[in-house]
């Protein structure tokens, strides 16, 4: 009987066993399907870590916010753009994008010319966008009207057109740590078009992304910033958050709702408002506190040696003058009182002699008014 009791407990023993491998199985299996799918499954929990918290309103003390054009030929900013087509090093910013829109991972918004809200009311239809760009694809398998993915083939995307972005920046002084701190709202990837007649390339910004949307996945792709090191050291996401691109600004926000070329029609103009408004940034953390002594001092030095300098200078060119007029001749041109004859001779003005001018003292008053009186007294007696 114990016999027949242990042989039934192993036996359920096993089934049991069979059952939970079987679920793990499938479980894993199907994970893993929801992974080739989507490209990279990130969790709730993820998304919260690398989310760049937005600082509340009684923190700010100050804030400006800045739109720049990111050209992806200078600086560092290529890392966003190579590779070109996905291969063994990655894929570049444009394709994470696409691939995370296609599968309705993420949320664009349309573009509204310095008027961006990011709303429900403003998100775009992916495939109103990809008519409107002209990118082929297909429904892919699952989709729905609530929520719509998209087959899109590598060849199809764009991605050699998109040579420049957009990107929001927000200056903000935070009183939590006494700090100017910079961080990206929302970039928009720009499109550079021709058209059947060739010519200059035209800009179309096609939506804007907001980057806590983009964090987790751009963390996940490692690129190099520097020719003469090939190892991939910061990952997208270090990209942004270290300021490492190189960007001109072309307008802050405003109450006009204009740009600076709106505003500085001139280009000296405009360069010069760019070099004024990015000077600002930069000192003004700076410009908040109290200059340390040795700041002071080493202020007070270099004040010192430029008038050190400035002063060297003149005394060298008044030093010059006074040579170049001692070696001048002056020719003085004498006539005679009738005037028939003519003599000319030369004279260096560094050969006059001074001639010292003897001071006469003044008569005593006294002195004189009693010879006076005495001259009087004379004249009256006669």
């Amino acid at each position: 009987m114990k016999q027949l009791q242990l042989f039934v407990a192993l036996l359920l023993l096993a089934l049991t066993t069979s059952v939970a491998q079987a679920q793990v199985t499938k479980r894993s299996a199907d994970d893993r399907n929801k992974k080739n799918d989507s490209g990279v499954n990130i969790t709730d929990r993820q998304q919260s870590f690398f989310e760049v918290k937005e600082p509340s309103d009684a923190d700010l003390q100050w804030m400006k916010v800045i739109y720049r054009s990111l050209d992806l030929t200078k600086g560092k900013n290529p890392a966003l753009y190579y590779p070109e087509e996905p291969n063994e090093d990655g894929q570049s910013l444009f394709f994470i994008i696409m691939r995370l829109l296609a599968n309705d991972q993420i949320a664009a918004y349309e573009y509204l010319d310095g008027r961006e809200m990011f709303t429900d009311e403003y998100r775009i239809k992916v495939s109103e966008m990809l008519d409107r760009f002209h990118i082929l694809y297909t429904e892919a398998r699952g989709s729905n009207e609530k929520h719509p993915k998209y087959d899109i083939e590598d060849a199809d995307i764009p991605s050699n057109e998109i040579l420049s972005y957009y990107i929001i920046e927000r200056w903000e002084f935070d009183t939590r740590n006494n700090e100017m701190n910079c961080r990206v709202d929302a970039i928009c990837p720009v499109m550079h078009r021709t058209d059947e007649f060739g010519g200059e390339a035209i800009k179309y910004p096609m939506f804007w992304v907001k980057l806590n949307d983009l964090r987790p996945y751009m963390a996940q792709q490692y690129v190099f910033t520097d020719d003469d090191n090939n190892l991939p050291r910061y990952s997208l996401d270090d990209f942004f958050k270290l300021n490492l691109y190189t960007g001109d600004i072309y307008k802050t926000k405003n109450l006009r709702n204009l740009s600076l070329m709106q505003q500085y029609p001139e280009e000296e103009a405009y360069k010069h408002a760019q070099d004024s408004i990015e000077q600002r940034l930069q000192r003004f953390n700076k410009n908040l506190w109290v200059p340390s002594r040795e700041e002071i001092i080493a202020c007070a030095e270099e004040k010192a040696r430029l008038e050190a300098e400035q002063n060297g200078e003149a005394t060298d060119d008044e030093s010059v003058d006074s040579d170049d007029s001692s070696d001048d001749d002056t020719k003085v041109v004498r006539t005679t009182k009738r005037g028939s004859k003519k003599q000319s001779t030369t004279k260096k003005k560094s050969s006059k002699k001074k001639t010292k001018v003897k001071s006469r003292k003044p008569k005593s008053s006294s002195s004189s008014s009693s010879n006076s009186a005495v001259r009087s007294v004379r004249n009256r007696k006669r």
